[in-house]
């Protein structure tokens, strides 16, 4: 049986205001190209990552400049983002030519405490806000110094609360800190930093020819679903009317 058999026959079987609604939906969506069906679901993935902010794990900058402050980028996301945790976050630094790492701040949630008294007053805390649920532990150090050059450890411990127990787990970033005596851009930088914007001007004309190339089409099929409602509309009058008549004659 082919597919417009299979149609006529299902349509046979629905009642004449449904049968001519599916007839109609069938038209429309006839008319519409895989390019934009394509186009449709682009922008729903757009709509649906713009509506659900989703974590990323970004690693740090590794290069600060003496006299200015400096982030130290540390994220590590939930894997069971459904559930509900807790996390706290330590950070840890080992100069160049030691050999340990130095505890020197912490933050729970609620409470930051700077714990080395060399970074007294120059850690500010910049990761996750109005939570506990910490997936971000990235901190500003201040007038950032030659002497703070050396690796930095970010320390997370998650605590996943579950309906009958809890599971812990820990995380651990690292970065490799150099401090100069001023800001460096190399080639590499400057590059993907133009391609990053060539492609995001690239992707919103392509969005917008693909927009007034759909809306036409979809304006077309639309208008020749009308047209097509309206013949039959008028041809089912028309038989309704002879079969009105048919019957008067045959009184």
């Amino acid at each position: 049986m082919t597919s417009a058999s299979a149609t006529a026959a299902r349509d046979q079987s629905l009642p004449p205001l449904a049968a001519k609604m599916a007839r109609m939906a069938h038209h429309f969506l006839s008319g519409l190209s895989a390019r934009c069906l394509l186009f449709l679901c682009v922008l729903c993935a757009l709509c649906v990552s713009l509506g659900d902010a989703a974590c990323a794990e970004v690693d740090s900058d590794t290069e600060a400049v003496a006299g200015q402050d400096f982030k130290l980028g540390c994220i590590s996301c939930k894997m069971r983002g459904e559930v509900e945790a807790s996390a706290t976050a330590d950070w840890f630094f080992k100069a160049r030519g030691e050999t340990e790492f130095a505890h020197i701040y912490s933050y729970d949630g609620e409470l930051s405490t700077i714990i080395n008294e060399r970074f007294e007053g120059r850690v500010n805390w910049t990761g996750s806000r109005k939570t506990t649920d910490l997936q971000d532990a990235s901190i500003y150090l201040l007038n950032v110094t030659f002497n703070d050059s050396g690796v930095y450890q970010c320390f997370f411990t998650r605590t996943l609360n579950y309906d009958y127990y809890e599971y812990e787990t820990t995380a651990s970033k690292y970065v490799h800190l150099t401090v100069v005596p001023k800001a460096t851009r190399g080639t590499a930088s400057i590059v993907s930093e133009i391609m990053m914007y060539v492609s995001i001007i690239g992707l919103q004309l392509w969005l917008l020819v693909e927009m007034i190339y759909c809306y036409r089409k979809i304006a077309a099929a639309g208008d020749e679903a009308l047209r097509a409602s309206a013949a039959e509309y008028l041809a089912i009058a028309s038989e309704s009317k002879d079969n009105c008549a048919g019957v008067q004659v045959a009184e």
